[in-house]
């Protein structure tokens, strides 16, 4: 995956100009930096969901891609199972829900903590499958035992996994290559 002299942003804002990054085809890459610094830009550019203003990002056509976001977008409606059934099965569901130690798949959004939603929105992104995995700070209200726990069942389970994180050692947790995003 290449991204050629991208140019990106949103209106009345550049984020990246003339941006030149290659990507594996395999492993995990954690894209770490400051706030504000484009790493959600980057993840959405890589996506599909943000189309930049010039250049072209090659070696994505063809790819099904799972896509966790910063917020948990879980529907307030529906049950942590049927969340996660929305982009799978039902067996699928629950054998997520169980490895993000989700207990009772009867919750809805509003019954479950920051942490849990966060798990379920986790399980949801594995449940969809795919080619390559989008993070966008997936261990966001998870204490360290937790993280560690979740990073372990995550990790190599999509050929490619691309995160962005705050803290090197969720980096670490995940065996990622770090790209540093501040200068």
């Amino acid at each position: 995956m290449e991204l050629v002299h991208v140019t990106a942003g949103y209106p009345g804002k550049t984020v990246f100009q003339d941006l030149c990054l290659q990507l594996p085809d395999a492993g995990a890459v954690a894209l770490m930096g400051p706030s504000g610094f484009g790493k959600t830009t980057l993840l959405r550019l890589i996506g599909g969901l943000l189309r930049p203003e010039s250049g072209e990002i090659t070696g994505i056509q063809g790819k099904k891609i799972s896509f966790l976001f910063q917020e948990d977008r879980l529907l307030p409606w529906a049950t942590a199972e049927k969340n996660v059934a929305l982009v799978s099965d039902e067996d699928k569901a629950r054998y997520w829900l169980s490895r993000m130690e989700i207990e009772n798949a009867a919750q809805y959004p509003a019954q479950m903590s920051g942490g849990m939603q966060r798990r379920v929105a986790l399980a949801r992104a594995m449940a969809f499958g795919g080619d390559i995995l989008i993070l966008d700070e997936p261990f966001k209200g998870l204490d360290e035992a937790l993280r560690e726990r979740i990073a372990g069942r995550i990790r190599d389970v999509f050929p490619l996994t691309i995160l962005s994180v705050h803290d090197k050692a969720e980096a670490e947790l995940m065996g990622a290559a770090i790209i540093q995003l501040d200068q």
